[in-house]
């Protein structure tokens, strides 16, 4: 992959599978693209320290609201990831782009690995972060249903509220308030409605850990070392089912290392594509 010179941001909307996205393109349109696919409860304004790098080295960085989050639409219902897969490929079709490597965190890894399900021959490289390949069992599938409707009975605030310090390390809810403040927002700022019908069709999701010991891509795990949702021992699970993947750990983080430590995550995700 050889980088090119970067140029300013540039963010669209799409009309996608009956419904419009929202999402941006940054860097030059001619360089090896990067998609990345956000978590739960967040949206795209989650990337933008990974964009920026990406963008500065001549990557081009494709950052899509998922529907239902930021500014896309609000689906109602069910979102099953399959769905949200089929939005990601829409997109590359949009862009005229028929490959790209696949990033995501939490939710949006486990799209990434639906994604690689259906599509595996648009994937370049795969890049997991903070995520898990196990499907839930049946208190895992009541909790995301019950929880889905606590949203769409009380909103967002609580729920963020509950969340922060397990999103984020405790002590980065006051040392790292500029982080804590848009994890906060994002989270305060998610339509009920769309997460919800994501937490359902969570529930739902089938085992990627098989896609996985077939992916036959160059792969990246990544974690914070303090991840309380999606521990180390998971993400070494994954490194162990990925013949010739590379793990890293991200010392001072949790759930979201691209946001508490984004020069190490950063730093891990430039080293990997520069070996593609």
């Amino acid at each position: 992959m050889a980088p090119q010179k970067a140029r300013p941001d540039t963010s669209m909307t799409v009309p996608v599978n009956g419904i419009t996205l929202a999402f941006d393109a940054v860097g030059p349109p001619g360089g090896p693209p990067v998609m990345l696919i956000h978590g739960h409860p967040f949206n795209r304004r989650m990337w933008e320290p990974q964009a920026r790098a990406l963008a500065a080295a001549g990557y081009r960085a494709i950052t899509p609201d998922l529907r239902g989050y930021g500014d896309s639409e609000v689906v109602p219902g069910t979102t099953m990831l399959s769905d949200f897969a089929a939005d990601t490929a829409a997109i590359l079709d949009h862009l005229d782009l028929g490959r790209a490597v696949i990033v995501g965190l939490s939710m949006g890894g486990q799209i990434a690995m639906e994604f690689l399900r259906q599509y595996p021959r648009r994937v370049n490289a795969l890049i997991l972060a903070d995520t898990s390949p196990v499907p839930d069992d049946e208190a895992g599938r009541a909790f995301r249903r019950t929880l889905a409707d606590r949203l769409i009975a009380e909103g967002m605030d609580g729920y963020a509220t509950d969340v922060i310090d397990k999103m984020i390390r405790p002590e980065h809810v006051t040392g790292m308030p500029e982080v804590a403040e848009l994890v906060l927002d994002m989270m305060r700022t998610t339509a009920p409605q769309g997460a919800a019908a994501a937490l359902r069709g969570r529930a739902v999701r089938p085992d990627y850990r098989q896609t996985l010991a077939t992916a036959g891509v160059p792969t990246m795990i990544v974690v914070g070392v303090d991840d309380p949702y999606t521990p180390v021992a998971e993400a070494t699970m994954m490194h162990q089912l990925v013949g010739g993947s590379e793990l890293v750990v991200i010392d001072g983080a949790g759930h979201l290392p691209n946001l508490e430590r984004p020069a190490q995550f950063n730093d891990a995700l430039l080293r990997f594509l520069g070996t593609l």
